[in-house]
Formats: structure tokens, sequence, C-alpha cells
């Protein structure tokens, strides 16, 4: 019997450590880079483009310019293997002054190749504050890319 209650604390302090561990892999803490810089622009097909060329990026021009606030049209490119385009496409935006973070869009599947990228998809976007902006793009779940965007 007192060994049994030897044995008490020490699978308590297992079962903590244990718990404590499944926790911290659950929480996903993202640093965001304080120098971070607007995304570079780039040509594919006729039109010009903002983002990461060959990786992913969306139309943008004096037209599409982000105004806080305002909605507007976008259509997203992307560059990858097959596999990588399969999947739920979403763009979750973080200001970097405020931290503030958006569900800025959704769609279920990215479509074909189009104006030189592998897939495309249209969105309709609106961020809700001015200032410098961080859309991270996911595929299927996973990170594909970040486009950095400055908000009048």
């Amino acid at each position: 019997m007192k060994n049994w209650l030897k044995m008490v604390p020490l699978l308590l302090v297992i079962l903590v450590g244990c718990s404590d561990n499944e926790e911290a892999g659950a929480k996903q803490v993202v640093h965001k880079d304080p120098d971070l810089k607007v995304s570079d622009t780039f040509t594919s097909g006729s039109y010009k483009m903002i983002g990461d060329e060959g990786r992913l990026g969306f139309i943008y021009d004096e037209a599409t310019i982000l105004k806080a606030g305002k909605p507007n049209k976008y259509m997203w490119h992307f560059w990858g293997a097959e596999e990588e385009l399969d999947g739920r496409f979403k763009v979750i935006g973080t200001n970097q002054d405020t931290k503030e973070e958006v569900v800025v869009f959704e769609m279920d599947e990215l479509a074909g190749a189009h104006n030189g990228a592998d897939a495309h998809t249209p969105s309709s976007m609106q961020l809700p504050s001015r200032g410098t902006w961080e859309l991270d793009a996911y595929v299927g779940g996973d990170l594909f890319g970040t486009v950095v965007v400055e908000v009048e």
C-alpha cells in the first residue's frame, strides 16, 4: 500500500506534464514581423499583380487599390503542384498596427489555370481599417503564402 502512495505524486506529475504539452501544441503563437514590407508587384499575362511571383498573388491596379471598409473584386492566382492547390481556400487578414484579425474571404475550392497561373479564384475582399495588412492565404488548411498590402 505504501508503494502505491509513493507512485501517486509521480503519476500526477506525468499526467500534468502530458496535458501541458498537448495544450501547448494546440496553441500556435504567430509572431508578426515588425519590419513587414508591402509585397512586390509583378506581371502575369497582361495583368499587374501583387504578391509572391511564381507562388500567389491577385490582380492589383489603380482600380483595385484596397480602401478601408470598401469591398472590391480581386482575382487570386496560384502557382504550384496540383496536390497543393486542392482544398478550401481561406484568407485571414491581420492589421500589423492594431493586431486586428479577420477572415477576409473563403471559397470551397480553386478553379483551374488562368492568366499564366496553375489555379485561380475570384473574390470580393474588404478590410475594415487602414494600415498594413498581412493576408495569409490557406489552401486545404495549409498556409500557401502571404501577401502584404497597404489599405488606404
